[in-house]
C-alpha cells in the first residue's frame, strides 16, 4: 500500500482531492503514509480519527489528511477549518466516501478491499476511479506496479 502511495503521489496537484474508501484495517493510512513519503512529507503520518484532520507540510504539497468517519457530511468537513489552504494542498480524505466528493469538480476514489481466504491478511485489491477528464489522463500516466499485491 505504501509504494502505491508513492506512486500515487507522483501525479498529484496542488488542490487535488483523493477519497478513500474500503473497510476496517483495509489500509487506508498505510496508503496516505505512502502518498506523504513520495511527496517527502517528514514525520510520522497517523491515523486522525481522534483530531479528524491533521496537516502535513515540508513536502513538494502540503497534505491534508482527513478522517470523516464521524462526520455527517461535507458541511461537517468545512467546518474543520483547517490550517492548510484546500487550494494548493493535496487533500485526501479517509472513510469520505459519499461525504466529500463535493470538495473538488474532480477527484480521486481508491476503493480498498482485503479479500476473504487471505490467512496473512496482507493481500489488497485496489481499484483506482477517476472522476473527470483530468484524473482519468492523470491515472493513464501513473508509474508501472501491482496495485493488487500493494501493502
Amino acid at each position: 500500500m505504501r509504494a502505491l502511495g508513492a506512486r500515487i503521489s507522483t501525479v498529484t496537484r496542488p488542490g487535488d482531492l483523493i477519497v478513500l474508501a474500503g473497510p476496517l484495517g483495509a489500509g487506508k493510512t498505510v496508503l496516505v503514509q505512502g502518498i506523504a513519503a513520495g511527496l517527502g512529507v517528514t514525520g510520522p503520518v497517523t491515523s486522525p480519527t481522534f483530531v479528524l484532520a491533521r496537516v502535513h507540510t515540508g513536502g513538494r504539497l502540503p497534505l491534508v489528511h482527513v478522517d470523516a468517519y464521524r462526520l455527517g457530511g461535507v458541511a461537517e468537513v468545512d467546518d474543520l477549518d483547517l490550517d492548510a489552504d484546500t487550494d494548493v494542498a493535496l487533500t485526501v480524505v479517509e472513510w469520505g466516501a459519499g461525504r466529500v466528493e463535493q470538495l473538488a469538480q474532480e477527484h480521486l476514489r481508491v476503493d480498498i478491499d482485503r479479500p476473504e481466504g487471505d490467512e496473512e491478511g496482507e493481500a489488497r485489491h485496489v481499484r483506482l476511479v477517476p472522476s473527470g477528464p483530468g484524473w482519468s489522463a492523470r491515472l493513464a500516466g501513473l508509474p508501472a506496479g501491482n496495485a493488487a499485491s500493494a501493502r
